[in-house]
């Protein structure tokens, strides 16, 4: 009785097994038979979903009928296009889309509007919608090697903005809008093709983090020194020749660094006349004393 009971059981949950929509096999495979909810995680702050090397090419269907995960992390795979579906996804809180094969980013993306995080770095863009922009809780955004050369002006509404990574791009400036985002304590634009650092630098009033380094920069401007929550500034490999003589106004900077995980001023690689390489060797009070005399005496 009881086994012609789980048997009637088994061929229920066959029939409707049979009725739902048919998955595609590799989308099957990465279920293995499971609920797609069952993927979820439900931590202590987000639920979240990794689906991180699966060798997706595109991103599964069952995703876009989870909208409750807040931690999405589809890094490391060969994904060519996110779909505007992603806008579903409207309580995600960190959006890892790190190493894959990104052409473009859909404008949904602004539909996001509890957007913290936002990993994009290690793809193909060669530009960035507008419509980010109205993600105005985004705090964290990597944009890092791509084959971006500008940013839209919009980009001024990200007011929450604290790290901003830019590095290995094609930015043959600082674009304008960056110097409108206030809150910035990070800024990386190392390996692009910048030659200079614009004055207005200077109303990025919350800088710790600035990187610059393997340029083409030949001088830092003035203002740069009136940055003075500057803790770590990186412009090894530039094409620098001399220094603002307010350099030593930046009093956070503990040293001359040469590990590039190390807080200081960061200055190797660069051309600098003489007598500059033999007062840095000195270290950095003996730099600042330099630069302060020279100042006095002019």
């Amino acid at each position: 009785m009881g086994t012609e009971h789980s048997k009637n059981e088994g061929r229920r949950s066959m029939f409707f097994l049979r009725k739902g929509p048919k998955l595609p096999a590799w989308e099957d495979a990465l279920l293995s038979g499971k609920e797609p909810k069952s993927l979820l995680k439900r931590g202590l702050r987000y639920v979240s979903l990794s689906l991180i090397m699966k060798g997706m090419t595109s991103t599964p269907d069952f995703l876009w009928g989870l909208p409750e995960v807040q931690k999405l992390n589809l890094s490391l795979n060969q994904l060519v296009v996110i779909p505007p579906s992603l806008g579903k996804l409207d309580r995600l809180v960190v959006l890892n889309l790190g190493g894959n094969r990104l052409r473009y980013l859909p404008k949904e993306i602004g539909l996001l509007r509890n957007l913290k995080v936002l990993f994009v770095n290690m793809n193909c863009l060669t530009e960035v919608p507008a419509e980010l922009s109205l993600c105005r809780k985004l705090e964290v955004l990597s944009l890092s090697h791509n084959c971006i050369s500008q940013l839209p002006l919009s980009f001024t509404d990200l007011t929450s903005l604290r790290k901003l990574n830019l590095s290995n791009n094609f930015f043959v400036q600082i674009p304008l809008c960056v110097f409108a985002l206030r809150s910035l304590d990070f800024l990386h634009l190392g390996s692009n093709r910048l030659e200079n650092i614009a004055e207005s630098v200077q109303y990025l009033v919350s800088l710790q983090i600035f990187i610059v380094e393997n340029n083409n920069i030949r001088t830092l401007p003035r203002s740069l020194c009136f940055i003075t929550t500057l803790e770590l500034l990186n412009v090894d490999y530039n094409a620098i020749q001399t220094l603002p003589d307010d350099l030593y106004l930046l009093r956070r900077l503990p040293r001359i660094a040469w590990n590039p995980m190390d807080k200081g001023l960061h200055i190797a690689h660069n051309p600098l006349s003489r007598p500059l390489p033999e007062v840095i060797e000195g270290g950095l009070d003996i730099l600042f004393n330099y630069l302060r005399e020279k100042k006095e005496h002019n």
